[in-house]
């Protein structure tokens, strides 16, 4: 008796393992690791400079590289403007393109969860009533004094298909890598519309800026203007000069709408980032003045870089989902098990339903294992394979580009400072060349083809200052951005952590 016992426990054992391996089973497919860093040690052949050269003007102080710095979440209060703080809040909560990435984000997480119930069993419960009149002379349980009767019916169906080989597990971590890849794309619209404002705040002062040389430039040429009519009338100078000098004066005041166009649509522009109308009054102007130029810039480590970057991580998060649609088509060309089951009660009256001798129950179990479909299923695995290379391929360029983002900005940085300070030398010539030009044309020492090429020079030289020193915010905000933009550090949202297969499966 107690060595039957015993054989029967062992069956017992055998078969609830048995059981236990089958809905369990092995995911099949590859298993995804996260690609290394790359083997870079900087982003330059030669080291990087500790900082950059300085120059004597505003947004002319040198810019020190602080190696492994870490970038704050909110970086563009870096540049200490009220007023960007302030579009920038309201784009962040107004912008339709960073609500359409939050939806987007919203609806790749709920078909995780949406797939994750294919683990489970499904249960479907129906009920149906007919009325029904037999032919004559057909036989009928009802008995001849009822030809028309009702049949009630009540049931429950549950089917199950156990995961085996795990084909499921890797369609949801395929779903998963793809919820983790459209919160970096979450992530990277937000970086672009942060740098996009900043960069468009920028612009508008450096436009302003420009606008403003122009109109001393223009100054200076009617005030010259008059000075050679008056010289004119003494006979000092021919017509031909004061002809010369009313086509310079046009020329000048010629570039002035070009310039102020370019004012207002860079307007037009901040309107439509921060999700208003062009026609919708915007009280934040930006000159350079309310500008500050960070003087310490955060480069974070080449290693650091992969993981900060919102186009490498969602590149990364589309290779782990190109590796788990392997699985998928593999466990496609494996057997597949269902099982389902059936149970109700069937009765001429509703209040008979669930009465004894009512009920009935079905039980079944399917394996399907196939055999030939012309190929299709091979082959639907050999392009998942090779839409993984793709997805490879892909990482590896969105890395190369992230490192070549950085490596411009530093060059920009460091070559903008440098022709910053050649500028201001420029500039300061030139307007103490033309300074000495009209003086000497009152005067009569010169004749005015010589003052003529110092008014050019000097209306040059005034524009390219302008320009120059707004390149050197427009290259803080481009580095901060290749950097990834800190969005690992931010505090307007509470941080997500990644989904995994671990999440999606408890």
């Amino acid at each position: 008796m107690a060595t039957g016992s015993s054989k029967g426990n062992s069956k017992r054992t055998a078969a609830a393992l048995a059981v236990v391996l089958l809905l369990a089973g092995c995911a099949v497919g590859p298993d995804f690791a996260v690609p290394s860093a790359p083997d870079a040690t900087g982003y330059t052949p030669e080291p990087l400079g500790r900082a950059t050269v300085s120059a004597a003007t505003p947004a002319g102080a040198a810019q020190r590289f602080d190696r492994g710095r870490d970038l704050p979440g909110e970086w563009w209060t870096l540049f200490h403007s009220r007023e960007l703080n302030a579009l920038v809040e309201k784009a962040l909560a107004a912008n339709p393109d960073l609500q359409a990435a939050q939806a987007a984000l919203r609806v790749a997480k709920e078909n995780v969860y949406a797939q994750r119930g294919a683990l489970l069993p499904a249960i479907d419960g129906s009920f149906g009533g007919i009325r029904q009149k037999p032919a004559l002379g057909a036989p009928s349980d009802v008995g001849s004094d009822a030809p028309t009767f009702n049949l009630f019916t009540g049931q429950l169906n549950i089917s199950y298909s156990p995961d085996v080989f795990g084909g499921t597990r890797r369609s949801i971590e395929a779903l998963a890598a793809q919820a983790e890849s459209q919160r970096f794309a979450l992530e990277a619209t937000y970086l672009t519309l942060t740098s996009n404002l900043a960069g468009a705040a920028v612009q508008e002062a450096s436009l302003r800026a420009q606008i403003a040389a122009t109109l001393t430039i223009i100054k200076i040429e009617t005030d010259v203007l008059g000075l050679l009519r008056r010289q004119r009338q003494l006979g000092a100078v021919a017509e031909a000069d004061v002809v010369a000098q009313e086509a310079a004066l046009a020329q000048a005041e010629q570039t002035l709408p070009p310039l102020r166009k370019q004012l207002a649509q860079q307007r037009d522009l901040l309107a439509a980032l921060t999700g208003g109308f062009p026609s919708q009054a915007m009280p934040q102007q930006f000159v350079l003045a309310s500008l500050r130029l960070p003087r310490v810039l955060p480069v974070s480590l080449p290693s650091q870089l992969v993981e900060q970057r919102p186009d490498v991580r969602a590149a990364e998060a589309n290779l782990q989902a190109a590796s788990a649609q392997i699985g998928v088509a593999i466990a496609n060309r494996l057997p597949n098990v269902t099982l389902s089951a059936t149970t109700g009660s069937t009765a001429l009256a509703v209040d008979q339903l669930f009465t004894p001798g009512t009920g009935f129950w079905s039980a079944a179990g399917v394996v399907a294992q196939p055999i030939f479909h012309g190929g299709t299923l091979l082959h639907r695995e050999l392009a998942a394979k090779a839409a993984y290379d793709q997805a490879a391929a892909q990482y590896r360029g969105a890395v190369i580009v992230a490192f070549q983002n950085v490596a411009d900005a530093l060059r920009a940085i460091q070559s903008d400072a440098v022709a910053l300070q050649k500028v201001v030398a420029s500039e300061r010539a030139a307007a103490k060349s033309l300074e000495i030009a009209r003086r000497r044309m009152e005067l009569g020492d010169i004749n005015y083809l010589g003052l003529l090429n110092a008014q050019q020079t000097y209306q040059q030289a005034v524009l390219s200052l302008a320009q120059a020193r707004a390149a050197r915010y427009a290259d803080t905000v481009a580095l901060f951005q290749a950097l990834g933009g800190g969005w690992w550090n931010r505090s307007d949202v509470e941080p997500e952590r990644p989904l995994t297969i671990s999440d999606v499966l408890q």
